[in-house]
């Protein structure tokens, strides 16, 4: 998704004259080809990156098209302060473009991880934001940002997930249908939908056919789009590597105190608090109760009520 995502971006830079790239010492070898194509286009501001936010800022307000790549700790997390003030308050047409979403970097530990990100990103008004699923996602992501005139956050993994959407072309604020079902709705993001979809064709045994829907867009929720795409279900189920209490599981929640609806709600996620254990992504996904075989066991209980 990465990959994909960056090099729309650079693909732009070959008949636009505003687009800029701005590094935070990070993506070392991904813009190698680029630098030397469009070195008037890119710089790598180091490790400051409170000063990398304001420069950016700055670099908008004179007419440019500006794309800020670090890690998600770095492009949001440390840079808050700029971001608000700087970014979203004058909404100003930059794209954050935060790497290693969720526990993507696992083992690293906490100081890695991007488990908060869209609750932090839910404070900042004017802000969009993209959590992609796969490639065709980010694709599309990346052409979205291109012609926004408002702030853009796209969080992304970087472990070469594959393709799940069929088509290539729909709208990226929509929540999109990628596998039809009944009785129960499972809405995902980002790069557990890999888990997701492996979780469905475990089910099939059984004879469980949940519907899959991906929502691209986290934040604004099209909220009376998906609604539309729950009706006549029992349950729906929000599964996220993130944590539940801050990510579209919560947002979900509040959409459905107003709506009412005649489903049942339910969450997967990680829970609340500092993450102290250590193991590989899977291993990760695994002890949340987020992988493949945990979200199916998960489902069949549901199934069953």
């Amino acid at each position: 998704m990465r990959n994909t995502f960056i090099n729309t971006i650079i693909d732009a830079c070959k008949i636009r004259e505003d687009v800029f790239i701005i590094s935070g010492d990070a993506g070392l070898g991904v813009f190698d080809e680029f630098k030397n194509t469009f070195s008037d286009k890119f710089l790598n501001l180091g490790v400051a990156e409170q000063n990398m936010i304001s420069f950016t800022a700055g670099l908008s307000m004179t007419g440019f098209k500006v794309y800020v790549y670090n890690i998600i700790p770095f492009v949001l997390y440390r840079c808050y302060e700029q971001v608000r003030n700087d970014i979203c308050y004058q909404e100003l047409p930059v794209t954050l473009v935060g790497i290693g979403s969720g526990i993507t970097y696992s083992p690293q530990g906490m100081t890695h991880y991007s488990v908060e990100d869209i609750g932090i990103a839910q404070s900042l008004p004017n802000m969009k934001v993209f959590s992609p699923t796969d490639p065709i996602e980010a694709k599309l992501a990346a052409k979205f940002s291109l012609s926004s005139g408002s702030p853009v956050y796209v969080r992304l993994a970087k472990r070469g997930e594959p393709n799940i959407h069929k088509n290539e072309t729909f709208d990226i604020t929509e929540p999109q249908l990628i596998e039809d079902g009944e009785d129960i709705a499972i809405i995902f993001h980002g790069s557990i939908g890999l888990e997701v979809l492996k979780a469905r064709e475990i089910l099939k045994k059984d004879g469980i056919l949940p519907k899959l829907i991906s929502m691209p867009m986290v934040m604004p929720i099209n909220g009376e789009k998906l609604f539309l795409m729950l009706r006549n279900l029992k349950w729906v189920i929000t599964v996220e590597e993130h944590f539940i209490n801050s990510g579209i599981g919560s947002m979900l929640s509040r959409e459905y105190v107003k709506a009412n609806p005649d489903w049942k709600l339910s969450t997967l996620g990680i829970p609340d608090g500092f993450i102290h254990a250590i193991k590989d992504l899977d291993g990760m996904r695994e002890y949340f109760g987020i992988s493949a075989t945990r979200i199916a066991e998960y489902i069949r209980k549901k199934a069953t009520v």
